[in-house]
């Protein structure tokens, strides 16, 4: 059987990035106020508050760019390794790493651009907060009443404000997860003499989660300040970024980092160690059923 298509990256977004990541928008950290002081503290103050529907802002719109990213992801993955694969190889059952890890990365970036109207949407509902602020607010009723705000306000243009950063952030950890994780489980198996099992699968994804949100994170915090900006205050992603390194520092662009990590680690481990168990029951499958015959063109 082939690769699988880069795994899904995204799980129901955390409230809580956005509001890290905007809390002291272009301050110097001295004059920042911290109004969230990290995921359990943040957690808290929402609840007391907001309510348990607080932390559930925007969760429609989440559902809808995951349901149009990994559609996308799913959909052209495979058509753009096979022809790849066929224009370099002359052969499309031909595994290339590198082609692989490109078609995983194209595949992302067009799942980002579909899907980002509903990931800018997500962003401002999760930024806006009544009680404690941060960043510029937009009160929307729900998505689809943010869609035609923004549309009436802002054009076609407004609904795909920060669409450059959403690729790059995208497109960089579709490129590194599967990479990272074939790479770590390759090394505890020659070193640590790991056998293939659950444990190798566990620690192996652990480490691929935690290198892509290493990566994906500062092009993330770039794209909800894009994102959430009105008007002009950066002039594209290049522009974000050196304006939040000069103001606030470098570790500016890792603002919310542990929220994020809370997401995303225990989805990539999740996924991963899923799909393993899913392949390794597909190839029992066929071994048991299929003859030969087939087997040999799958």
């Amino acid at each position: 059987m082939p690769c699988p298509p880069m795994s899904l990256i995204d799980g129901t977004d955390f409230l809580l990035i956005p509001r890290l990541q905007l809390q002291g928008e272009l301050q110097a950290k001295s004059e920042a106020v911290k109004k969230y002081k990290g995921v359990f503290h943040g957690v808290k103050v929402i609840l007391q508050n907001e309510g348990p529907r607080g932390l559930f802002r925007g969760i429609g719109s989440a559902y809808i760019y995951q349901i149009l990213l990994n559609g996308c992801r799913l959909g052209f993955y495979e058509p753009l390794r096979k022809g790849i694969t066929t224009a370099v190889y002359k052969d499309p059952q031909v595994q290339s790493l590198g082609i692989n890890v490109f078609s995983g990365a194209a595949s992302g970036i067009i799942g980002a651009a579909a899907g980002s109207p509903f990931f800018l949407v997500k962003t401002r509902l999760q930024s806006y907060s009544p009680f404690l602020p941060v960043g510029t607010q937009h009160e929307y009723r729900n998505s689809f009443d943010g869609l035609r705000k923004i549309y009436t306000s802002e054009g076609v243009g407004g609904l795909y404000r920060g669409v450059g950063a959403a690729m790059v952030r995208t497109g960089f950890g579709s490129s590194v997860q599967l990479p990272t994780y074939f790479f770590a489980k390759r090394r505890l198996v020659k070193h640590l003499g790991m056998e293939d099992g659950p444990a190798l699968h566990l620690a192996s994804s652990t480490v691929s989660g935690f290198v892509v949100c290493c990566v994906m994170h500062p092009p993330d915090t770039v794209m909800s300040r894009m994102y959430n900006q009105t008007g002009d205050l950066y002039k594209g992603a290049f522009d974000c970024l050196f304006k939040t390194i000069r103001k606030e520092g470098i570790l500016a662009i890792y603002k919310g980092y542990f929220a994020h990590l809370a997401r995303i680690l225990p989805h990539t481990i999740l996924t991963l160690s899923l799909a393993e168990q899913t392949n390794k029951l597909m190839r029992r499958f066929e071994d048991r059923f299929l003859p030969e015959s087939i087997k040999a063109r799958v």
